[in-house]
């Protein structure tokens, strides 16, 4: 059994997004080998410096998916470093637009706005949106839509860029609570 785990989360990162183009995300399908009630969408991105890609998806709800969130990884499938810097959010922990949609800004520049996940000095990596205790499949309209843009542009890219803005103080303070709540995890 353990021999087998190890094939499937080696091979994962090949069936499920190396071989898509790089900059896009799958449409939202059953994981595989993941919880019975969980639907994933993944792809890698390689992204240069002053370069950022804008995820939109639809807030799922409660009522459909008690689980939302969205996190990047290195390309070994290892997640970045979320204890320190915000490179994973969950719908509770992201900003909702008015329009329902959830936009997150991949860069590793900041982007100004509270929805930003840092790809912590690397240039190429995997992202993954996950949904989980799901009462009803995802269809494609469910899932994301993927833009890449210069950083420079965020402003005029994202439709709610006013509302999104966040601090470099307030940043700070997430990653303050980040910390605190690793910590109580790891030592509770």
């Amino acid at each position: 059994m353990l021999l087998s785990r190890l094939r499937t989360f080696l091979a994962f990162p090949e069936w499920f997004y190396l071989g898509e183009p790089a900059n896009t995300l799958t449409p939202p399908r059953r994981t595989p080998g993941g919880l019975a009630t969980q639907f994933s969408s993944a792809g890698h991105f390689d992204l240069a410096p002053e370069q950022a890609m804008i995820v939109t998806v639809p807030l799922a709800g409660r009522d459909v998916a008690p689980y939302q969130g969205i996190q990047l990884g290195s390309m070994w499938y290892i997640s970045l470093d979320y204890i320190n810097h915000q490179t994973s959010l969950t719908a509770d922990q992201a900003r909702v637009d008015q329009d329902g949609m959830l936009r997150f800004v991949i860069s590793a520049r900041d982007p100004g706005v509270g929805n930003w996940l840092e790809t912590t000095g690397h240039r190429r990596g995997y992202v993954q949106l996950r949904w989980q205790r799901l009462t009803r499949d995802l269809t494609e309209a469910d899932g994301p839509a993927v833009e890449v843009v210069p950083v420079a542009e965020i402003p005029s890219r994202l439709p709610y860029y006013n509302q999104a803005r966040e601090t470099q103080a307030q940043y700070a303070q997430r990653i303050a609570a980040r910390q605190a709540a690793c910590a109580d995890r790891m030592l509770g």
